[in-house]
């Protein structure tokens, strides 16, 4: 926003630096700035701001598991899915974590509606569970799946589990999706 109209960008970047100095405002990364506690009115949420890090980019993996209460434990990284290259940014106002998956394999979220009116991209349920799969070496082990403590297995949907897992044509999705129903049934029954 800052450089609408008639802007020159060295004076614009030393104007930056002053306000980084002053406590004015945090850089997140090269380009990117957030404004300091004292000077910003809405608190910007952890999804937003990785949106803002990182464009091409949804929220997956454990974060979107904690969104979807699917997993009890806090989550000290926000999580995401990008086509780009894996990347890991620490910042002031939290650490942020990029993993890398193919063209073919960057569906399954939506827009969502987090606090203040602020949005952000997140993948459904089922396509968290499968980003985590894939992403992890032995995600498919049964030993593994259990480890998670999915809590609240019964709302994810298994039909859209399977058709998103047949869609990424992968062995190791179809070997979690038979442990998951499993785990699905094990829950219900008790």
């Amino acid at each position: 926003m800052l450089e609408a109209g008639d802007v020159i960008q060295d004076e614009l970047r030393v104007q930056l630096s002053r306000w980084v100095r002053a406590g004015k405002l945090i850089q997140l990364r090269r380009g990117v700035y957030a404004l300091a506690p004292p000077h910003r009115q809405i608190e910007p949420h952890p999804f937003l701001l990785a949106q803002t890090l990182r464009r091409n980019s949804y929220i997956s993996l454990q974060s979107a598991l904690l969104y979807h209460g699917l997993i009890p434990e806090h989550v000290a990284a926000v999580t995401c899915i990008t086509t780009g290259r894996t990347e890991e940014l620490r910042t002031e106002l939290g650490v942020f974590i990029f993993r890398h998956v193919a063209t073919d394999y960057f569906f399954g979220y939506r827009q969502t509606d987090l606090v203040q009116g602020q949005r952000a991209f997140v993948a459904t349920a089922e396509k968290a569970i499968l980003d985590l799969v894939y992403l992890t070496p032995g995600g498919d082990r049964e030993a593994y799946l259990r480890e998670l403590r999915l809590s609240n297995l019964a709302s994810v949907r298994m039909d859209l589990l399977s058709e998103t897992a047949t869609r990424m044509r992968k062995p190791k999705l179809m070997r979690a999706l038979r442990v998951l129903r499993r785990l699905q049934e094990e829950g219900e029954s008790s």
